[in-house]
């Protein structure tokens, strides 16, 4: 029988699982704010970023509202140590990469900065795969229940 010390968590636990629910949380108020943009709005951003809103497939903003709202779920489970927190982030996973589909296809059309490439094509991804890799890590140590 495991023991309630025995299933203790570092608090780098704590840590990971709050930044990603914070960076998850990001992306939900994110994606509501582009359902709600205006035309005068739009205009105001950058050139890479109109070309990722305007006109985008009704499949990627599908496949961004599942990244962002399964990672926000997949983190509160996290929070709340419970095993199911691994199929909401692995679901989150697999929208982001669906969701980055046509920007990968704008590269080199679109003049993006630094700091957008960054974001969009390596930041993004990269979080969402290390929260699957941290959470498969930490549910085969015990400790999700």
């Amino acid at each position: 029988m495991t023991s309630d010390s025995d299933r203790s968590v570092h608090w780098v636990y704590w840590v990971i699982a709050g930044f990603g629910l914070i960076w998850n949380v990001m992306g939900v108020l994110n994606f509501l704010w582009q359902m709600n943009m205006t035309a005068e709005t739009l205009a105001t951003l950058s050139d890479a970023q109109r070309a990722i809103i305007d006109g985008r497939p009704l499949w990627v903003t599908v496949a961004f509202a599942v990244a962002v709202f399964a990672g926000s779920m997949g983190c509160v489970l996290l929070l709340l140590r419970k095993s199911m927190a691994l199929a909401f982030l692995v679901l989150s996973l697999l929208a982001v990469l669906v969701s980055m589909i046509p920007v990968f296809g704008m590269i080199g059309k679109v003049n993006f900065t630094t700091v957008e490439r960054i974001m969009y094509l390596v930041a993004t991804p990269a979080l969402a795969a290390f929260l699957v890799w941290y959470t498969r890590r930490v549910l085969a140590a015990g400790k999700l229940r």
